[in-house]
């Protein structure tokens, strides 16, 4: 059995790393070339590592393969957009019911505490994503389920890039603390159920927020 490169192998998650945070920042836009050589250079290093992350990202849904344009920016068409978030919604909703059923983690609601005092601080969209993913996350987490647990950190880097959009609007990210606020405060209530109103109505608006930045787009689009 041949030895793993470890040096290799953390080199190649590092670069994947940066690229999904170009991604989510925006610096690569939907249906940008990944350039390998170019990634190579910047870390001094052979193509391989760079081909090891990209394939990570594929797998992972940030990036896809084109015949005759190599890897690219995924482009998630409106119909994926909102598959995403629905299974989003399906898996938060089921989440909670855990949570009725089971408690309130008393742990996990400190660390939402805690990450909701970070979010009020950020005003950049992208880090922003970030810090909503592992607020909602904790939910996630309280659940106690595994199988739950694994189908949503299948879902992480899509969500990230389709949220960054929904942030970037103006107004939303206040809206969203004070969303995640009333969520906490339900929740150290132990009024679980009204805490899954708050969540879906949350969830909903994220869905109208994507809508209306989708339609916005395309209608640009038409004027060219």
């Amino acid at each position: 059995m041949g030895s793993i490169d470890l040096s290799n192998n953390a080199l190649s998650n590092h670069i994947a790393e940066h690229i999904t945070n170009q991604i989510i920042t925006g610096k690569l836009q939907p249906g940008e070339k990944l350039v390998e050589n170019n990634y190579a250079e910047e870390y001094g290093t052979s193509r391989a590592p760079v081909r090891e992350a990209i394939f990570t990202l594929t797998v992972e849904g940030l990036v896809e393969r084109v015949p005759r344009r190599g890897a690219i920016v995924k482009e998630y068409t409106e119909s994926e957009i909102y598959d995403l978030l629905e299974i989003r919604i399906m898996l938060e909703s089921l989440a909670i019911k855990r949570i009725n059923e089971n408690g309130v983690d008393e742990e996990f609601l400190k660390e939402m505490e805690a990450i909701l005092r970070k979010m009020q601080d950020q005003k950049e969209a992208g880090q922003y994503a970030e810090m909503n993913h592992d607020f909602h996350m904790c939910i996630i987490k309280m659940s106690k389920s595994d199988v739950i647990k694994k189908k949503y950190d299948h879902l992480k880097l899509p969500l990230l890039r389709i949220q960054s959009l929904s942030f970037a609007k103006e107004g939303n990210i206040p809206k969203s603390i004070n969303d995640h606020a009333m969520i906490v405060q339900l929740l150290k209530e132990k009024e679980v159920m009204k805490a899954a109103n708050a969540l879906n109505q949350h969830n909903q608006d994220v869905i109208s927020n994507i809508q209306n930045r989708l339609y916005k787009d395309n209608r640009a689009l038409q004027k060219f």
